[in-house]
């Protein structure tokens, strides 16, 4: 009951702060961009672009997944009041859908693509970190791990902070090109990673990686796993089970596992790798390092 009531009063709030959202005035031609971003890649790519014309913030803790994460009021009010609202689309951020926020401010970086979301079969509810038990059901989300469409969601941004700031559309243009080629070297390399066994089976621990796979052509399998939990009996015989239709040498973590999750893997003849999807901040470094040590991680799976 009180956390029925808790809820009213947050929704409560939430539509009060949306309707003064929309008696908010329109912003000027000039002066520092205000950007809210829902994930971190997306941050990365709006800084890349706007460098010191924009302040991106990103205001999600580090210790919680954004696609699940609910910010609280105060937060949202701050998204409310920025210039520009940049969004993942493909249900990312689960809590778009249940405020009220500036149509003319959002943007959504995976529109383009709409047709080309890939839906999720099951829907399977789990935890993990603080939020709490959450459904990954819908569509999957996790478009910048297709790093053709990362790009594709960088060009949104460009052009949404274009239509902002008009006279610095040179510099945001300029800027774009440098983090397309980056992250189309990106891709270019994945691909030449995996061609010399694109058929190689994987298991992954985390049903995050569906545009990674399809983009580059990887047979993966997906389990519910935490890299910070050792898995239970009940998820050793659901791998086991995977494994009689789908031998795989390799499992792909989001975060290094356990040591004793590592060593029983090993026992079954299973090895274990990390290419993290990075929807929130890493510490150290920024995306396109960790992007390009994922590969090198990567290199170490297909030359086996």
């Amino acid at each position: 009951m009180v956390m029925k009531v808790m809820a009213r009063l947050w929704f409560l709030a939430v539509m009060i702060l949306g309707l003064a959202a929309i008696a908010m005035p329109e912003d000027d031609v000039s002066g520092k961009l205000t950007i809210y971003v829902v994930n971190y890649p997306l941050q990365y790519f709006a800084q890349r672009i706007a460098e010191a014309h924009a302040t991106v913030a990103f205001p999600a803790p580090p210790d919680v997944d954004p696609a699940f994460w609910n910010p609280g009021v105060e937060v949202i009010a701050e998204y409310q009041r920025a210039d520009l609202i940049i969004l993942n689309g493909a249900n990312y951020a689960k809590w778009i859908d249940k405020v009220t926020l500036p149509q003319s401010k959002l943007v959504d970086t995976s529109a383009s693509f709409k047709d080309q979301y890939i839906p999720l079969a099951n829907r399977v509810t789990h935890t993990h970190g603080p939020g709490g038990d959450h459904a990954h059901t819908g569509v999957a989300s996790t478009t910048w791990l297709d790093f053709h469409l990362a790009a594709e969601q960088a060009r949104a941004i460009a052009d949404a902070m274009s239509r902002k700031r008009p006279a610095l559309r040179d510099i945001f243009e300029s800027n774009y090109k440098a983090l397309e080629d980056d992250l189309l070297r990106l891709d270019r390399d994945l691909k030449a990673i995996v061609v010399s066994n694109m058929h190689e089976p994987l298991v992954a621990s985390h049903p995050v990686y569906q545009y990674f796979a399809r983009r580059y052509g990887l047979d993966i399998k997906s389990v519910h796993w935490e890299p910070n939990e050792v898995p239970t009996d009940e998820q050793w015989l659901e791998l086991q089970a995977i494994l009689r239709e789908h031998p795989a040498r390799w499992m792909i973590w989001e975060g290094a596992p356990e040591p004793e999750s590592a060593a029983t893997l090993k026992s079954l003849g299973i090895n274990s790798e990390v290419f993290i999807p990075q929807g929130n901040t890493p510490a150290p470094g920024n995306f396109l390092t960790v992007m390009r040590q994922n590969a090198d991680r990567l290199r170490l799976v297909f030359s086996k």
